[in-house]
């Protein structure tokens, strides 16, 4: 493992992250909202973007090419996560997608913390329970919930993306690898447009945003992501997205004037709060 970062630069580049993940909701809902490009299509631009960009710079960059590799197995966690992402959205406001996204990545993270060893606390348990109670909560049926097809993609996206940055956390060379991983994907979403051809419809505005959430706030953000990781265990990795689902949620009601109902703000203060509790021991 190379050598330490200081604490302010890990901050600066989690913060900078934790931004990325915001974005590519709100750019997703964006695009999807109002039909400017398809689900599939979306996933096909992001994936392809965001593969070519971390291509230039890694080439751009140089450095020793046997530093980290990517796998088969964090591409298609990569994939699942980016597909399941843009199809949910097509039926989820930001918000309350980027919750379901972070509440089942939380959870993932918290099983894998268990499976490690790791041996909660009774202040532990209830919090897992709390949060576990919101997700229920929110997507349970009545007049507010959110559509039940959409939940559960976004919830498999959110376990997809809880595998994937387990695994980043010992990765090696974060650029090195990030790059590897979604040039692995892109013959993955290929498939998949190749597909649902019959039902591609891009705009210029659509690609670009695509393009935008590929290359930045995905192959960039995931990369900087990675770079963080490995200095942090995985209960803190799993804390610090926890603002993830509230920045989403305010981009929402401040770009797309979405509202917050009453069923997101009580099951939000339960997943998040329940969570938290979870992840409270030092």
């Amino acid at each position: 493992m190379s050598e330490r970062p200081s604490t302010p630069a890990i901050f600066a580049l989690t913060s900078l992250a934790l931004l990325g993940f915001a974005a590519n909701s709100l750019l997703c809902r964006l695009a999807l909202g109002d039909g400017a490009i398809d689900p599939a299509s979306f996933t096909t631009v992001r994936l392809v973007a965001g593969a070519l960009a971390l291509v230039l710079i890694v080439s751009l960059r140089g450095g020793d090419s046997s530093a980290g590799r990517g796998s088969w197995l964090s591409a298609s966690m990569l994939f699942l996560y980016a597909a399941a992402f843009s199809f949910a959205y097509v039926s989820l406001s930001t918000g309350t997608g980027a919750l379901i996204l972070f509440g089942a990545v939380q959870v993932t993270m918290l099983v894998a913390a268990l499976a490690a060893g790791e041996r909660p606390r009774a202040v532990e348990w209830l919090g897992l329970a709390a949060a576990l109670g919101g997700l229920v909560y929110l997507v349970s049926p009545g007049l507010a919930a959110p559509s039940p097809v959409g939940s559960a993609l976004m919830a498999a996206s959110g376990f997809a993306w809880g595998i994937y940055s387990l695994r980043g956390r010992g990765a090696g060379d974060a650029i090195r690898v990030t790059r590897d991983n979604f040039v692995r994907s892109v013959p993955m979403v290929l498939v998949v447009s190749a597909f649902a051809l019959n039902q591609a419809d891009l705009s210029p505005r659509g690609v670009l945003l695509a393009a935008i959430s590929g290359a930045l706030t995905s192959g960039a953000g995931y990369a900087i992501w990675y770079t963080a990781l490995p200095w942090m265990t995985a209960t803190r990795a799993a804390t610090v997205q926890l603002s993830v689902p509230i920045l989403a949620a305010v981009a929402g009601v401040i770009v797309l004037g979405e509202s917050v109902s009453w069923r997101l703000a009580v099951s939000a203060v339960l997943i998040l709060g329940g969570v938290g509790l979870s992840l409270s021991r030092k």
